[in-house]
């Protein structure tokens, strides 16, 4: 998040023998899209950099909430576009793999949103604690705020490792941390707050209640309106498979492939098409049988058929089966 300053584009190009190197066809659609989004709206912004930075004074005075879905998905100049990108990348391709593409999106939509709003909060506290209305007027912008709460949601999955940050060893843990000090250190002209807010975005959603929360609106969304058949359903862990009506279960369920319902069950018996042919021939051949016993009249060609004569009434029902 910083002031835009146009560039010779050299960060684009950059940006393109990165993803070449790495390959199209490796990079999971979700993570490809957002990347081709964000370069797309760099290239052609949906409104200058002025009107789609997000502040206090700008958002919440002036009412233009419209911000909040804009600022990171602009980017200052090709550099911090390059920079971001590049650190999405990895991030998205580890994070969709795991997650799955559906509940990445949901995932990037909320923290999107959310890192806007924790922002404009901790912008709003500060002016209120020193009363100077320098922090409301702050206009920032880029994506850098939802890498940081991907990155804590990263480490989150590896917490016994360590990365690096420009050079140093660092438990994994701290990463975040270490980087929003460092990175304020070194790049003077980024916002601390809005990488602040995505490291808050993403502790919420790792050791706080906006897991459970997107997982309950996730179940409601999917159901509502359909809760007289099997509905999808999202976990954390990305799809889930089906469940009944009246499900509430959380992790991965995938019914396996040869799967039947107990209602189709009472009627197949859990058997093919083709043994269900041969059973309903039988049963038939059986019934006559039966009716004979009790009296009945036999059928004009009788009811006890050879055993050649069953054999081919099957073949002939098969073949017009598969002749339909």
């Amino acid at each position: 998040m910083r002031s835009r300053q146009r560039g010779s584009h050299l960060g684009l190009l950059l940006l393109a023998s990165q993803l070449f190197q790495v390959g199209l066809d490796n990079i999971p659609p979700v993570t490809l899209a957002v990347l081709g989004l964000n370069v797309y709206l760099f290239l052609f912004p949906a409104a200058p950099l002025m009107q789609a930075c997000v502040s206090v004074q700008q958002a919440y005075w002036f009412r233009d909430w419209r911000r909040l879905l804009l600022s990171p998905l602009h980017h200052a100049d090709d550099w911090h576009l390059y920079f971001n990108m590049v650190s999405f990348l990895w991030k998205g391709i580890k994070l969709e793999r795991r997650l799955g593409g559906p509940w990445f999106v949901y995932l990037l939509s909320v923290f999107s949103l959310l890192t806007g709003l924790v922002y404009l909060l901790v912008e709003a506290l500060l002016t209120e604690l020193t009363q100077d209305q320098s922090y409301s007027m702050t206009c920032a912008v880029g994506f850098s705020g939802v890498l940081f709460a991907l990155k804590v949601l990263s480490n989150h999955y590896h917490p016994g490792g360590v990365t690096y940050v420009m050079g140093f060893q660092v438990a994994n843990r701290y990463a975040s941390w270490v980087e929003l000090v460092l990175i304020h250190v070194t790049s003077p002209g980024t916002s601390f707050v809005g990488h602040l807010a995505g490291i808050l975005v993403g502790l919420l959603y790792t050791a706080g209640p906006l897991k459970t929360i997107m997982k309950k609106c996730a179940e409601f969304v999917t159901s509502n309106g359909y809760n007289s058949r099997p509905r999808t359903q999202y976990s954390s862990s990305g799809f889930s498979g089906y469940s009944g009506a009246g499900g509430g279960a959380s992790g991965y369920h995938q019914n396996p492939p040869d799967y039947t319902t107990t209602h189709s069950a009472s009627y197949t018996g859990g058997l093919t098409e083709e043994e269900q042919m041969d059973a309903a021939i039988r049963n038939s051949l059986n019934d006559r049988g039966q009716s004979g016993q009790r009296g009945a009249p036999p059928p004009p060609y009788g009811f006890h058929l050879p055993e050649e004569a069953r054999a081919e009434e099957i073949r002939l029902r098969r073949l017009r089966r598969f002749d339909s």
